[in-house]
């Protein structure tokens, strides 16, 4: 039986009844298009414009009071803690706030820091909180897109998925010629790392009844042209009216960094990590910008039990512009499941047990991700009864 984060069901269930989903001061994502006739089963080197969306319901709009902070509308987290009946107080004076309570979820937020904590995990903004007067306060985009929907998932039910997904592709990063994150000294590449741990997911899921798709099952690249690769790795998933998209990847940085990183795309407007300007691609609304909302409910899903089936390091829960997740008609996330350039956390990716390990948390977080949508569903209406 898939299992469902404790914190997630206790936030859940009180608030089923809830359908509204905050929409103030930024554009509306493009509206859904047409579902689209069969697809065919493989991908193909045309790309076109995806046309299927998941169904949505309409939503009243939320209203945050606002301050002009830096040049951009900002929200206490006072006024958040208010909405959310929930205790905001400093922990560390004009530095970080805490908003929670013995019920809610436990907010940890610093002043001048991108991420925050959530129940303890590590959360990334588009922007840093800014200290002002006697509160912190984040961007009001943060708060429609990021902040919001984690505290009262429920809340923006409307705009989650309306059924719950069974067909997920596995994409198993690089390929072919592109070997992606090598550690020479011991002799891995990233490659291979990520169809062994794709095919143990599939063996895994496949028996509690998803249909399963792999981009690729042996070692092989789509394409030469490596933007081409990339976005037939969405057509994909689009052809094959996928209910859920994974893109597994290993990671390189400094040798002493270790860890797990979770990335959903950007919304519009939003920087993504590691960004502090922006660029063209910050003012585009990417077909998978229509399904903002359940990519931050899966992305959290999957983070947080990456995390908690691996005991690693947090590296934070983010958002980005991947090519791979950009064009998607079904919610989408890319895990860096590890640091090749870390030599001990590599020699750990190099047993079977431990990608194993990796299989099966990615494994539970898909499982509790369709969990959240089966409990925020509405209960269907009780047949009437007939009297003879």
């Amino acid at each position: 039986m898939a299992r469902f984060s404790a914190r997630g069901l206790a936030l859940l269930l009180p608030w089923l009844t809830a359908c509204s989903a905050p929409a103030q001061n930024k554009p509306a994502p493009p509206a859904a298009a047409p579902a689209k006739a069969a697809p065919a089963p493989a991908p193909v080197a045309k790309v076109e414009e995806p046309v299927r969306v998941a169904p949505t319901r309409p939503v009243a709009p939320v209203l945050w009071p606002t301050t002009t902070l830096r040049g951009a509308d900002y929200v206490s987290l006072r006024d958040i803690a208010k909405r959310f009946d929930l205790k905001a107080t400093w922990t560390k004076a004009d530095t970080v706030l805490k908003l929670g309570d013995a019920r809610g979820p436990q907010f940890v937020f610093e002043a001048n820091q991108k991420d925050f904590y959530l129940d303890g995990l590590r959360v990334f903004l588009g922007t840093p909180a800014v200290l002002h007067k006697d509160s912190l306060w984040i961007s009001l985009l943060d708060v429609i897109k990021i902040v919001a929907p984690l505290g009262r998932p429920a809340d923006h039910a409307a705009q989650l998925p309306a059924t719950v997904p069974k067909t997920i592709v596995i994409d198993p990063g690089h390929g072919g010629a592109d070997p992606g994150t090598l550690n020479p000294k011991l002799g891995l590449n990233e490659k291979t790392l990520t169809l062994d741990v794709a095919l143990r997911l599939k063996k895994i899921l496949e028996p509690r009844g998803w249909r399963v798709l792999l981009i690729r099952d042996k070692d092989t690249e789509l394409s030469r042209d490596k933007k081409k690769d990339l976005l037939m790795r969405d057509e994909f998933a689009n052809l094959n009216q996928a209910d859920l998209f994974l893109s597994i990847h290993f990671n390189s940085a400094g040798p002493a960094v270790t860890g797990v990183e979770t990335y959903v795309l950007a919304p519009q407007f939003m920087l993504s990590a590691g960004d502090e300007s922006g660029d063209d691609m910050t003012k585009v609304a990417y077909p998978g910008n229509r399904l903002d909302y359940a990519n931050l409910a899966f992305g959290e899903q999957l983070h947080r039990a990456m995390i908690g089936g691996l005991k690693t390091s947090d590296r934070g829960y983010k958002h980005a512009r991947k090519a791979v997740l950009r064009m998607l008609d079904c919610p989408g996330a890319l895990v860096e499941c590890a640091y090749l350039s870390n030599d001990a956390e590599a020699r750990r990716v190099a047993t079977p047990e431990y990608r194993q390990q990796i299989a099966e948390a990615m494994a539970e977080g898909v499982a509790n991700y369709a969990a959240a949508l089966a409990a925020l569903r509405p209960a269907a209406p009780l047949e009437p009864v007939k009297v003879k």
